[in-house]
């Protein structure tokens, strides 16, 4: 595998085109074939969802059950270390209070004009599917990231999708996970099969009105075909990240960064942008040090990302070209390591996450330090948000006119229905209504 390449853009302006790509950006090739698991799923129910564990998830166990039980649950704790029992805890704490704040009051209210009140009333959403990804890795973060903001939000039920390992089993630590975010649903179904399983709802899997979490090219081909069915959620594809540094920072440290996301797999997009040539070639020397520090696989994973067609070092002209890609690039995570974080940040406008410093790589934002790491991705950052409490729930508009509040708000009201030619509108606010209303009262 070639080694990550300083692609010098300096003289480039503007920059390619073809930099903003990422893996999830053509799903051409799983289209037809996720079409067909979810044709199986609708049709076919749980035997379909043994069948795609069997051939897809390679489960060899001979008994299956697609509902993880409460004995595995308990069993989880005796498989992860204490450590890992307490590390799960401290993020937990730390995500629930960071979204805490984020839940809006139930009803509020504001006078428009005497007599007149608008508002509007947030409740939660009824049912969610919150989808935790297993072939790369484990993941009991996104567990947390998608489960606790459901909880604060009051979510009534919240499931768990997961794929199984080949023993037929949910990971331990997603399990823990879990427990801990206080989800008693957890269903060992992944991949393009999970998703459909949620949307259409089998004899074991429960229908959910949402999904959120993310995932592969599969997953995110199989909630763009099914969302007339199911709310897919915010857009959250394969793992993405730009380090935006400038001639202050320690390129060694940029390419320890470099390893973080791109060891999610060959489909993550990662680059560090910088306009310094020193950082630039620090960074890229320093590459094979980290990958020594790697198992086999996360290194290959991430030289094939850092030396592949979506990910590497750019280097460009300036700071202000550096921002400019980071602004169309509108990435899933943004890590600023420049001489001054804070002023660069009001700079920028489309990103994810927005993590500052030195002393804030991806790796804390991911785990514990509270904001949710679920992001949108493919450059949906330039209009959608993190998840957060809000994407569990749903606002009403409510409104409330008195007797007193009526006359004014009528009379305006009619002139804009007459000028619009809707006549059912001016007739349910004129003189009309003015006659039904004394009668009703006398």
């Amino acid at each position: 595998m070639t080694d990550v390449a300083v692609k010098d853009l300096r003289s480039v302006s503007p920059l390619p085109r073809e930099l903003l790509l990422r893996a999830e950006g053509d799903l051409t090739g799983y289209v037809a074939a996720v079409q067909r698991i979810i044709d199986a799923v609708r049709d076919r129910g749980d035997a379909s969802l043994a069948e795609f564990a069997r051939d897809l998830d390679k489960v060899s166990a001979q008994r299956f059950s697609l509902r993880v039980t409460p004995q595995e649950m308990r069993a989880a704790y005796q498989a992860v270390s204490p450590e890992v029992v307490a590390a799960i805890g401290f993020a937990a704490d730390n995500i629930r209070r960071f979204h805490e704040p984020q839940k809006p009051m139930e009803l509020i209210w504001k006078e428009i004009g005497p007599g007149a009140f608008a508002g509007e009333r947030c409740l939660p959403i009824d049912s969610v599917a919150c989808y935790v990804p297993r072939g790369k890795g484990s993941f009991p973060s996104v567990v947390m990231m998608t489960t606790i903001p459901a909880r604060v939000a009051g979510v009534a039920r919240i499931v768990i999708i997961t794929p199984p390992g080949p023993d037929g089993n949910v990971d331990a630590g997603t399990l823990v996970a879990a427990d801990i975010a206080g989800v008693t649903e957890v269903y060992k179904c992944g991949g393009a099969h999970g998703i459909a399983a949620v949307a259409y709802g089998t004899e074991t899997v429960p229908r959910c009105e949402k999904v959120v979490g993310p995932g592969s090219p599969w997953v995110v081909a199989a909630k763009r075909l099914l969302r007339d069915v199911i709310d897919p959620g915010i857009p959250a594809g394969p793992s993405e990240c730009l380090i935006l540094a400038d001639a202050s920072a320690d390129g060694r440290l940029a390419a320890l960064d470099l390893g973080i996301e791109s060891e999610h797999g060959p489909d993550s997009s990662v680059y560090l942008v910088t306009d310094s040539a020193d950082v630039a070639s620090a960074a890229a020397q320093e590459l094979s040090q980290v990958w020594s520090r790697m198992s086999a696989q996360r290194a290959e994973f991430s030289r094939s990302v850092l030396s592949g067609a979506h990910g590497g070092i750019l280097l460009v002209k300036d700071l202000a070209a550096a921002i400019d890609f980071v602004n169309d690039y509108a990435p899933e995570h943004l890590q600023i390591m420049t001489a001054e974080p804070l002023a660069i940040l009001g700079r920028i406008r489309n990103a994810g996450e927005i993590l500052l410093g030195k002393y804030c790589p991806v790796t804390l934002g991911n785990f514990v330090l509270g904001p949710n790491a679920v992001l949108p991705t493919n450059r949906a950052a330039r209009t959608v948000s993190a998840l957060s409490v809000h994407d569990f729930m749903r606002r009403s508009s409510v409104g409330y006119v008195t007797a007193a509040g009526y006359e004014a708000l009528a009379r305006h009201a009619e002139v804009l229905a007459r000028y619009e030619g809707f006549d059912g509108h001016a007739n349910a606010v004129s003189a009309l209504r003015t006659r039904l209303l004394q009668s009703a009262s006398q």
